[in-house]
């Protein structure tokens, strides 16, 4: 099932948080990227909630996968040099109450078309499509 709205694209995933995390980093490896980072941004929104008075659990789990690809941002970046603001790029797996989703941004039509390609190859690669 594929989810989108002006700011993500979500896909449900068939399975466990985990193994989603497994399949969108081996993806990613897979298409020859380095990831730069993993933001565990579940974690630390758990960690913090209680000293912002807050108890609203938002994530059961959240991870962003942060990334680059030297061809695709050369090609997006020689047409238009501020679309670095795009990059890096990320791919993120959320649990909320046993309901895993993959999701990346939504980008602006023209040539960031192609990053979203890309991520889109990913995550149907990690979904196992």
């Amino acid at each position: 099932m594929v989810m989108a709205d002006d700011m993500a694209v979500l896909h449900a995933y068939d399975g466990a948080f985990d193994d989603a995390t497994f399949s969108v980093e081996s993806a990613i490896l897979n298409a020859g990227l380095v990831i730069d980072y993993v933001s565990h941004t579940g974690e630390m929104l758990a960690r913090t909630g209680a000293d912002l008075g807050s108890e609203i659990t938002i994530f059961d789990a959240a991870d962003v996968f942060l990334f680059c690809s030297a061809v695709v941002s050369r090609r997006v970046m020689e047409v238009d040099p501020m679309n670095i603001v795009h990059c890096p790029y990320s791919i993120f797996v959320a649990d909320q109450q046993g309901g895993v989703v993959i999701g990346y941004h939504n980008y602006p039509d023209g040539i960031m078309k192609e990053v979203q390609a890309l991520l889109e190859g990913i995550v149907q690669e990690a979904l196992g499509d």
